[in-house]
């Protein structure tokens, strides 16, 4: 076994290495750029190499600096995470020529399988359902839109070496793939140094399931079931889970014999997964291999009580799989969620900055610790005062649970998103509260398009359903009362002048328009200190306890007897008078007043935003990577204006109207901030 390892890899996936390495008496290195000085990875690991700037090309993709820390560092072996430099075969040639052991399948098994125009053709050989399509690179845009048109609209544009949803498209009329093909061999220039790009038929209501494989140097392979990924948006992950509600122990047999069988084909060792497209009829199509360890290679671990990292590492050290296809569990119901830095309400456009706070919800499994049964498991790579940077993936969590069945799953799911408390950033936590509500996700019934149909024109704060909302009113006045209580029980008040907590509230909701509903509340019979107290609104009466106390983020406590956990802001947006309660994704600002300050406050005029019509800001943090206008340029509605680049994606700004260009207020280069203007029309 491997005296010490390092990881050529960032964030939550070098801590997740890092703690099964620690676990089996391994001593780890991890590798960091500028923007990760003082990251949780750096922490964790035993010892910690500088590789260079924080853009990746120059420090974590650039292969000479991770085997020069392996040789300063004496590190026997490289565990490439996923992404990066994780499916590279140069890098994992190039490490095995040095000596060193390569966490990870051989060269020749990356160079067939994570090439997606090889892997087509040898899944042709190992008779492994395909995909219609053109599998040869195509060299141009014209000749894109050629192929396109004789496949099939829509067509899904794939970059070879692609990933994580990074260098894809899908097409449905020539303009699209024209620019599709254009977008895709940028993004895959830029991520992965390789610019070639095929097509093929997109299967319309597809579902994305992918079986784990697991094969080591003696020839053995294994399935280890597999993962329901369909739950997507813009090709990336959002939610996935194991096993899939939606095929059979037949076709789940089928699938996992053909992806065996192709690995064996290329004499794969190490963990790895095989993708499928599957229709209505449970008929399947190989997609690609993912040549790697996945991002929700957890919920598998949940559900066959098995560390991959530790299987992945003793393989890599030459040892037998110590068990068979027969040995394989498959115990109740794993779902993990992506917390992501983003924005859901700004259409998930990227938020970077410091996390103010950064709570998780209480955890009862662990990365490497997965003979544990039911329970909250939370994998990631920031702690609270830690830098998002733009440089990366937008990920910053996974949040992991396993459940008896799917329903008990996807309630352990809610609460423990209830739980899970990050400022100073947004995030898609109350998306996802959204989607494990939907009546559909529910059910099992959704296939990868069902984001796109279900939220067609973005995700808005009234797409959070709430059973009660009235609760999240009486839920502001309880915490409004509690801290008046306080404001009663300072000592040196007065005599005849003390501060008196009177039982009658409005709670004003606030909304960004300016129209704001005033809801009268009652609060009776406040006990200091037990906590309880009786809320009366909107008709319905809510006894309330809790130990809450001020700047909790969390409150939690019984409502009727029930159990409830829900997260409380004071002075979120820098006022301090407001109140947010946020509770099953949907969210309260109000204000908490006395009846006579309600009814002078709605008498204070709104005064609205300015107007920036005139100007286009930058949706998000990034880098302007190109202006493609000039002063006194004239420009039409959906005329590309500029490209910012931010967390490895490319995002192009369009003309919304017609118009001519002012001032350009920002230069190629610069680093943006949210609302700042780039550019400003006559």
């Amino acid at each position: 076994m491997f005296e010490k390892i390092l990881i050529a890899n960032r964030g939550e996936i070098a801590c997740r290495v890092i703690v099964t390495a620690r676990r089996m008496g391994i001593r780890t290195v991890a590798v960091y750029s500028d923007a990760d000085r003082d990251a949780r990875h750096v922490e964790l690991a035993d010892e910690a190499v500088f590789i260079g700037p924080a853009p990746s090309r120059e420090s974590y993709l650039v292969a000479d600096k991770i085997i020069a820390a392996c040789k300063q560092t004496g590190a026997q072996a490289v565990h490439p995470g996923y992404g990066f430099l994780s499916e590279n075969e140069d890098f994992a040639r190039r490490v095995e020529e040095e000596g060193i052991t390569f966490i990870g399948p051989k060269h020749h098994s990356i160079a067939a399988m994570g090439d997606k125009i090889a892997s087509k053709k040898l899944a042709n050989e190992a008779r492994v359902n395909t995909i219609p399509g053109w599998n040869d690179a195509i060299e141009s845009a014209e000749r894109a839109v050629s192929i396109a048109k004789d496949i099939g609209y829509p067509v899904m544009i794939k970059a070879s070496a692609g990933g994580g949803g990074k260098g894809l498209r899908v097409a449905y009329n020539d303009k699209e793939a024209f620019e599709g093909f254009t977008s895709c061999r940028n993004e895959a220039r830029n991520s992965f140094g390789d610019d070639r790009v095929f097509i093929e038929k997109f299967v319309e209501e597809p579902r994305h399931i992918e079986i784990q494989v697991l094969g080591d140097a003696h020839g053995n392979v294994v399935y280890l079931n597999e993962r329901e990924c369909s739950i997507q948006r813009r090709h990336q992950k959002v939610i996935e889970e194991a096993p899939s509600p939606f095929i059979s122990d037949a076709t789940r047999r089928a699938m996992g014999e053909q992806a065996v069988a192709l690995a064996k084909a290329v004499k794969y060792e190490s963990a790895g997964t095989v993708e499928f497209v599957v229709g209505k009829d449970q008929s399947f199509y190989f997609l690609e291999m993912n040549t790697r360890l996945q991002v929700e290679h957890p919920v598998t671990e949940c559900i066959t009580g098995l560390d991959l990292v530790e299987l992945m590492i003793r393989v890599a050290a030459g040892e037998k799989l110590p068990f068979a296809q027969a040995d394989v569990k498959r115990n109740g119901w794993a779902i993990e969620c992506r917390i992501n830095a983003e924005d859901p309400f700004r259409s998930f456009l990227p938020s970077t900055g410091r996390l103010v706070r950064f709570q998780t919800p209480r955890q009862t499994m662990f990365a490497g610790e997965v003979g544990s049964e039911a329970g909250v498991r939370v994998d990631t790579g920031v702690a609270e005062g830690g830098e998002i940077p733009m440089y990366y993936d937008s990920m910053i969590a996974k949040l992991i649970v396993h459940g008896a069945d799917r329903n008990e799953a996807i309630e352990r799911m809610r609460e423990a998103l209830d739980g899970f408390v990050i400022r100073g950033i947004s995030t898609n936590i109350p998306f996802q509260a959204a989607l494990l509500a939907h009546p559909k996700f529910v059910a099992g019934d959704f296939n990868t398009g069902f984001i796109a149909e279900h939220y067609a024109q973005g995700f808005r704060a009234e797409d959070v359903p709430h059973d009660d909302p009235d609760f999240l009113v009486a839920l502001a006045a309880y915490a409004n009362r509690k801290v008046l209580q306080r404001s009663a029980g300072i000592s040196g008040q007065l005599p005849g002048h003390e501060f008196k907590v009177g039982e009658d509230f409005v709670v004003v909701r606030l909304s960004p328009g300016g129209e704001h509903v005033r809801q009268p509340a009652r609060v009776t019979d406040y006990q200091a200190r037990s906590g309880s107290s009786v809320v009366e609104t909107g008709g319905k009466r809510y006894e309330i306890c809790s130990n809450w106390h001020l700047g909790g983020a969390r409150i939690r406590g019984s409502v009727g007897g029930r159990a409830f956990m829900a997260q409380i802001e004071r002075g979120p947006g820098k006022n301090p008078l407001v109140t947010r309660i946020s509770h099953r994704g949907a969210r309260l600002d109000a204000l908490v007043l006395t009846p006579r300050a309600a009814e002078l406050h709605a008498l204070m005029p709104h005064k609205p935003p300015p107007d920036m019509s005139r100007f286009l800001l930058s949706p998000m943090p990034g880098l302007l990577v190109d202006i493609a206008v000039q002063p006194g340029q004239k420009v039409q509605a959906g005329e590309r204006l500029a490209v910012i680049e931010a967390m490895k994606m490319e995002n192009v700004l369009f003309a919304v109207a017609d118009g001519v260009v002012d001032k350009v207020l920002a230069g190629k280069g610069e680093s943006l901030a949210v609302d700042q203007p780039i550019l400003e029309f006559a």
